[in-house]
């Protein structure tokens, strides 16, 4: 089993979604840097999120199932570099190696969420949840803004990107067996948060 580059974040990433990362760490700037100079082995990563300790420094503790992260842009800067990855495939943590020059670990993808047109109206009814209190708890123009993809799967996990939820909560919807079973949790969890911004 291969070993892959592991950046530990204090955030979830999702599949179907791009986030902004600065980079500045020397292990991690050296991971880009690999990255960069074997750009035909798809200049992949794997991201989990950092369940409790700091980004720096190592001495955390990790999530065990994370996304692999697809970098998409790079702009170096005087003290470090902002890179934006897109999330393609979940993965699960096998085994954690040496940290020699940053975090690896061996990993074993999960299988894709597969969608069925019996879920569109669960699918609508998430949509319509999250917008509104997302316009509830947010700017009001928030909501109306975010164009999804046309594909239903990756739709689904950039409605979970955009629901205004914490980082345990957004790790859950991450680690969902089913499409189903994620707009449910998705709605569910959306509308406990709302509970907490209306107390």
């Amino acid at each position: 089993m291969a070993a892959t580059p592991m950046f530990p974040l204090g955030s979830v990433l999702f599949p179907s979604v791009p986030i902004p990362l600065r980079v500045f760490e020397p292990r991690y700037l050296t991971l880009v840097g690999r990255l960069l100079d074997e750009q035909e082995s798809g200049s992949e990563f794997g991201v989990v999120l950092i369940e409790r300790g700091h980004e720096a420094g190592g001495g955390d503790q990790r999530a065990s199932i994370g996304t692999m992260a697809r970098l998409v842009s790079v702009v170096a800067r005087a003290d470090d570099l902002i890179i934006v990855v897109l999330g393609t495939r979940r993965f699960s943590v096998e085994r954690w190696l040496d940290e020699d020059p940053y975090p690896r670990a061996e990993l074993s993808m999960l299988p894709e969420l597969e969608w069925s047109e019996s879920l569109a109206s669960l699918r609508a009814d998430a949509e319509a949840v999250v917008r509104r209190v997302i316009a509830r708890v947010a700017e009001p123009e928030a909501a109306g803004d975010v164009e999804l993809s046309e594909d239903p799967v990756a739709s689904v996990w950039q409605l979970a990107a955009m629901a205004p939820l914490g980082e345990y909560d957004r790790y859950t919807l991450l680690t969902s067996t089913s499409m189903e079973a994620l707009l449910r949790r998705l709605i569910d969890l959306t509308l406990e948060a709302e509970e907490l911004w209306s107390a």
